[in-house]
């Protein structure tokens, strides 16, 4: 009989969403940490194509399918709106989660969630895939060997072209805009360099006429040791995905920051005073090594571990940011 922690993870899966067709669930079916069970979601037909296309079973509905008892984890990816009220039943019926980003609509749910997980002790994470990528290693390395001097201030972008009228990220009671879509990622990677303790110190959002809704932003903020941001983030811009981070000695800039393919090897590019260095590093499926560590992690024993409480603490900061961006935030309204 082969032993649990041998076991691929077993996972089902909440929702037929864009990202599930096209990355997740293609890579989780590869993956041999996880074996994908089961699937459910809102519309029957989509469901059967996509459990048939996946070789899993096509449940009738997100309770029956959290109801099986070979389904050790799900993966939720229903729009924004419907993650809290989902990721809190199934960590109720004892179901690890990892959850597509963001965690929530806000600060409150993120708290709520994390502290439920704890409770019943099953791992909580959320799928920001980029967080797995080893080239933001090879840039924090290069920062804490003092390759770039002292570090003064950091700049990211996540924007991308318009989506299509019907696309759900235009539907505000869904979740919707741009802040909660793409402008999450600048956010956590500000985090992930400058550490906790970060302070937004202004924020501007282009919304919607017709309903408020957020289009594009930026936001300037502030660390503990006084590293300065900027972050941009839409739906209105030619496609970047980027950081630079900024020192008195030298400047070091990763394109295709958050979304490379696994097949693309990054180039990092190291700006001197009349000198520059491209480094360009293995390719890596980050995907692949998101669903591994969320496996190993649920194998190692669920919550109870400053590794998971720092997860779950990382989801309820930038969920804090998100708040105090919106609330800071002069909104500029344009007709779309």
């Amino acid at each position: 009989m082969t032993d649990r922690a041998d076991r691929p993870l077993r996972l089902g899966a909440l929702g037929t969403s864009s990202i599930a067709w096209r990355r997740t669930l293609p890579t989780a079916v590869r993956a041999p940490e996880v074996e994908l069970v089961a699937l459910a979601g809102r519309s029957a037909e989509k469901t059967a194509r996509f459990a048939a296309h996946f070789g899993c079973r096509a449940e009738s509905g997100f309770d029956a399918l959290l109801e099986r008892p070979d389904v050790e984890a799900v993966y939720i990816s229903l729009p924004t709106a419907l993650h809290h009220t989902w990721a809190m039943k199934a960590i109720r019926a004892g179901k690890h989660v990892l959850v597509e980003k963001p965690i929530g609509v806000n600060a409150r749910e993120a708290r709520e969630l994390s502290a439920l997980a704890e409770a019943h002790d099953v791992v909580l994470r959320e799928n920001f895939m980029f967080l797995h990528h080893p080239q933001h290693a090879f840039v924090r390395d290069s920062l804490e060997k003092g390759r770039l001097g002292t570090l003064s201030s950091f700049h990211a972008a996540f924007c991308i072209p318009p989506l299509p009228a019907d696309d759900i990220r235009y539907a505000r009671d869904m979740g919707g805009g741009a802040l909660l879509d793409v402008g999450v990622y600048p956010l956590r990677a500000t985090r992930l360099f400058l550490g906790p303790g970060i302070r937004v110190a202004g924020a501007t959002l282009r919304t919607r006429e017709t309903d408020g809704l957020d289009l594009s932003g930026q936001a300037l903020l502030v660390s503990s040791s006084g590293v300065l941001a900027h972050i941009a983030f839409g739906f209105e811009h030619a496609y970047a995905s980027r950081y630079t981070l900024w020192g008195d000695r030298a400047r070091v800039t990763m394109d295709r920051a958050f979304t490379p393919p696994p097949t693309y090897e990054p180039v990092v590019l190291l700006t001197e005073q009349g000198h520059e260095e491209r480094f360009t590093l293995p390719a890596a499926d980050q995907l692949g090594t998101c669903l591994a560590s969320f496996a190993a992690a649920v194998r190692a024993g669920g919550a109870d571990s400053a590794q998971e409480a720092d997860w779950r603490q990382d989801s309820v900061a930038a969920m804090e940011l998100v708040d105090t961006v919106r609330r800071k935030a002069v909104r500029v309204t344009v007709g779309q």
